[in-house]
């Protein structure tokens, strides 16, 4: 076997890199910043090169911190799910996946049932967060994210470019519709409106759309509807609140089903893709690969 580390001396180093103070790590493992000092120097003089520049109090990586931290929080994370595994009974499979609130219900619980036709056996824990997460330390073996900038040094696949169209309930365009004359005629209050939040400015609104239609156009938001979450505008237009600009892939199965109708041919595709990131080490396993598979065929269709 390959000569290792010392253990203790990684844990500390991992915990003083991520919390940037030796204090701080002390707290977090229960013993002494000069402990935790200790086996920091420990470590620097088994690898024969100083990790991190001290400045009275406070500490920062060196060039060859930065090298080793990510692999050692990796590999932690790694040991911290054996034990966890073996406290839950055995070393059955798991399949972790992070997923952002308004893709958990309408894209992957469904994708997950088609997994567990293969693998029925399969123990799953979906964890609902918004970005960014820590995939190494939370042992997560599939996060997926809107955009592909957030986990750089992951691997990562594009899952879906996905689009936005105005949907409704039947009832809602046979009483709204002024006679099948269009979205022009609308009035305000009928409209739908997703506040994406602060941490995303490309996301289409309405005026977006109808300059898409070659109208010009921009329904007030104070007049109609608001809601936080693209999956919940899909909810509010199936319940008949209003008409939604709803993201295809969110509405696929409400539209295959009836509940909704589309009301234009003419859509707007989001700023960024849906992707699918993971450890290079993960990648490979075949609960992963197959459900990064199912996840990337579902292209939206014009």
């Amino acid at each position: 076997m390959d000569r290792l580390p010392p253990l203790n001396a990684i844990k500390a180093f991992e915990v003083a890199a991520r919390a940037g103070s030796f204090t701080l790590a002390a707290t977090e493992l229960g013993v002494s910043s000069a402990a935790v000092s200790q086996q920091i120097r420990n470590l620097e003089s088994w690898f024969g090169k100083q990790l991190f520049v001290r400045s009275g109090n406070r500490i920062a990586l060196t060039d060859a911190g930065h090298a080793i931290y990510p692999q050692a929080s990796r590999a932690l994370g790694d040991i911290a799910a054996i034990g966890r595994r073996m406290l839950e009974g055995g070393l059955k499979t798991r399949l972790v996946v992070s997923v952002p609130f308004s893709l958990a219900e309408l894209w992957l619980a469904p994708k997950l049932a088609v997994l567990l036709e293969s693998f029925p056996q399969m123990a799953i824990d979906v964890r609902v967060e918004d970005d960014p997460v820590d995939i190494a330390r939370q042992s997560i073996d599939l996060r997926i994210s809107y955009g592909d900038y957030h986990y750089p040094g992951l691997k990562l696949v594009r899952l879906v470019h996905d689009d936005v169209l105005p949907v409704c309930a039947p009832d809602v365009w046979r009483r709204h519709g002024n006679g099948g004359s269009g979205l022009e005629g609308v009035h305000d209050s009928m409209f739908i409106h997703t506040n994406w939040g602060p941490n995303y400015a490309t996301h289409p609104s309405w005026a977006d759309w109808f300059a898409a239609a070659g109208q010009n156009r921009s329904p007030d938001p104070s007049q109609g509807r608001r809601v936080g979450l693209s999956s919940l505008a899909i909810a509010s237009a199936r319940l008949g609140l209003g008409i939604a600009l709803g993201q295809r892939v969110l509405a696929r199965a409400d539209l295959e089903a009836g509940r909704l109708i589309a009301l234009s041919p003419v859509s707007v595709r989001l700023g960024h893709p849906y992707c699918a990131f993971m450890l290079p080490a993960k990648a490979e396993r075949a609960d992963v690969a197959g459900l990064v598979e199912l996840l990337s065929k579902t292209a939206p269709s014009a």
